[in-house]
């Protein structure tokens, strides 16, 4: 009699386990959902208020990109005097201060974003000092500047691109 009773009690016990198991499961499901729903909104609440930051430092580094253009820089900084090192050093100078003044724009963009623009900047007064090795005042340092890209485009440029690029996968 014994056995009988336990088994009827199994009868009953079992579908209350089944019922619970697969409430579990579903109440769970629910929770891992409405998680994930919460995590979007929050992401596209932070996204909405991220963006225009993020876009006004791509368009600070765009400006930084231009200014270090040569043929602009070389516009913009005229030398003082035929003294080439002088001017050299001045150009980089400027080259330095404007990046300096953008630092901390990288917070706001990718780190590979931030490789290029430094590694333009760095190709920028390399190309500035490799024509002062060639030069024996300012304006020949200015015609050899200018010379290196009558043929290529500067590295300013390419780094414009990738930007331009990374802004373009920002709306994607």
């Amino acid at each position: 009699m014994n056995e009988s009773k336990i088994i009827e009690l199994l009868f009953f016990i079992l579908p209350a386990l089944l019922t619970g198991a697969i409430a579990y499961y579903f109440f769970s499901l629910h929770t891992k959902n409405e998680e994930g729903r919460r995590r979007f909104l929050l992401h596209k609440e932070m996204d909405k208020n991220t963006l225009p930051i993020r876009l006004q430092a791509y368009e600070r580094m765009a400006l930084f990109l231009e200014r270090i253009n040569p043929s602009k820089l070389l516009i913009r900084v005229a030398p003082e005097n035929a003294d080439k090192e002088l001017y050299e050093a001045q150009l980089i100078a400027t080259i330095e201060n404007e990046f300096d003044h953008n630092l901390a724009q990288q917070i706001y963009i990718s780190d590979e974003c931030w490789n290029v623009i430094k590694a333009s900047k760095n190709a920028t007064i390399q190309i500035i000092r490799k024509a002062g090795m060639n030069a024996d005042s300012a304006n020949k340092l200015r015609e050899e500047v200018l010379n290196n890209f009558l043929d290529k485009q500067p590295p300013s440029n390419a780094a414009l691109g990738y930007i331009k690029k990374e802004i373009r996968e920002l709306f994607s």
